[in-house]
């Protein structure tokens, strides 16, 4: 049977969809989302990003990243620092980082039980393609 580009666009949304729905509920019983997550994520590999890289690396709009950012200052997730010029930058606070790190391993669970099905060699084939219909 021949896949058409629809058939693997919804293919992919749906795999996104399922990871992203299971993550939620599996990140619920740390107070986060999935969306706050990857921002404690984000931040870990990047200390100091701006609102703008935060708002690119996480796939949202900076407005959008803004309001979030701004809850997750409010717990203690994260916080503010000034930054060279008017520029304000993030960082991980000790509570965003226990969280991220805690994360990990649900994130992983979730993967793990649709792309983990893959051998290793199927895993690696898929990236390849993902990164050259992504650009």
């Amino acid at each position: 049977m021949e896949a058409s580009v629809q058939d693997v666009g919804i293919a992919v949304k749906r795999l996104q969809w399922r990871h992203h729905t299971e993550a939620s509920k599996a990140l619920a019983q740390l107070g986060v989302s999935l969306p706050q997550w990857d921002v404690l994520r984000r931040l870990h590999e990047r200390p100091d990003a701006s609102l703008h890289e935060l708002a690119q690396l996480t796939f949202q709009t900076d407005q959008s990243m803004g309001s979030l950012a701004t809850r997750m200052v409010a717990r203690g997730l994260i916080e503010r620092v000034e930054g060279p010029g008017r520029a304000v930058r993030h960082r991980l606070t000790p509570e965003g980082e226990r969280i991220r790190k805690a994360g990990e391993p649900i994130l992983d669970t979730v993967l793990t039980a649709s792309v983990g099905a893959l051998s290793r060699s199927e895993r690696a084939t898929l990236l390849e393609l993902l990164h050259k219909a992504g650009g």
